[in-house]
């Protein structure tokens, strides 16, 4: 089964644990999810399946957002709810204007430390089992964008925020560099992905919505967004037969209609992808991942 799904996943479960669920819907066993979401986070968790996985490569820069609330007070060892306490509790003595004041400090370009629990490879090790194992994680700083970070409410020591954040940020982190900057320590308390790349809330679908039509392809396929909706920024285009067989060959062939696109969308039918070709000059163009 080839194609992209996009679900909102529930708290409690890990990343690994969602791509076993689908497996078992499916009967696909090649999924590769699009971004880790913590098992206390939810939301949208977009998945290839089949020879899709071949695309993820494309999806690596997609932005992603969010909202959530923090916790000031105290930092944990994870920068979440999950992790145990990493400083002494004191109160926060900031007014909800006073957090917004110190959280522009978290807008544009900037070096941030990912959390030695996460899944930033460390030698190929991801850092979090090493933190586990009780060695030493030598996480190095890595530039990040955040487009919008908003403090939207504060009630009692718990702050509601949105956030929209490049790949490879961290939200955790975030959470507790403000806390450092407010004086008594925070953590991130909830987190829910609304939006990754092009994909939203309004198309992702629920665990149990993909169990209920599980076994049945017809209908999971109906669940799936369209091939043309996936890279968004890659323009779309059909090709006949003749250049089709020229493109699973390897071979360049011409694709007028766009020819300014750097990477283009090919198809042999509205919803079959032969795959992702790229512009060498002028309307030349060379197949660079070939899916039928």
């Amino acid at each position: 089964m080839n194609g992209l799904l996009v679900l909102d996943k529930p708290a409690g479960l890990t990343s690994h644990d969602v791509v076993a669920i689908v497996r078992r819907a499916t009967g696909e066993r090649s999924i590769g999810h699009l971004g880790t979401l913590d098992p206390m986070a939810t939301g949208v968790l977009p998945l290839l399946l089949g020879k899709y996985t071949r695309l993820a490569q494309f999806f690596g820069h997609a932005e992603k957002s969010y909202t959530g609330t923090i916790r000031f007070g105290y930092a944990t060892d994870s920068f979440d709810a999950d992790g145990e306490p990493a400083s002494e509790p004191r109160p926060l003595t900031k007014s909800l204007d006073e957090l917004r004041d110190l959280a522009r400090h978290f807008r544009g370009s900037m070096q941030q430390l990912p959390p030695i629990f996460s899944a930033k490879k460390i030698n190929g090790v991801p850092a979090h089992k090493l933190a586990r194992a009780g060695a030493e994680v030598p996480v190095k700083p890595a530039s990040i964008f955040i487009h919008n970070f908003a403090l939207t409410g504060l009630e009692g020591d718990t702050a509601t925020f949105e956030m929209t954040i490049s790949a490879g940020g961290y939200v955790r982190s975030v959470a507790h560099e403000l806390g450092q900057l407010a004086g008594c320590g925070a953590h991130l308390s909830s987190l829910r992905r609304t939006r990754a790349g092009a994909f939203s809330l309004a198309e992702s679908i629920t665990v149990d919505q993909l169990k209920a039509v599980a076994g049945d392809e017809t209908a999971i396929f109906a669940l799936l967004p369209h091939p043309r909706a996936m890279l968004t920024e890659m323009p779309s285009v059909t090709v006949d037969d003749q250049a089709a067989g020229r493109l699973r060959n390897g071979m360049q062939v011409n694709l007028p209609e766009f020819s300014s696109a750097p990477l283009i969308k090919v198809f042999t039918s509205p919803t079959d992808l032969l795959g992702i070709a790229k512009r060498i000059a002028g309307t030349l163009t060379q197949p660079i991942v070939v899916l039928s």
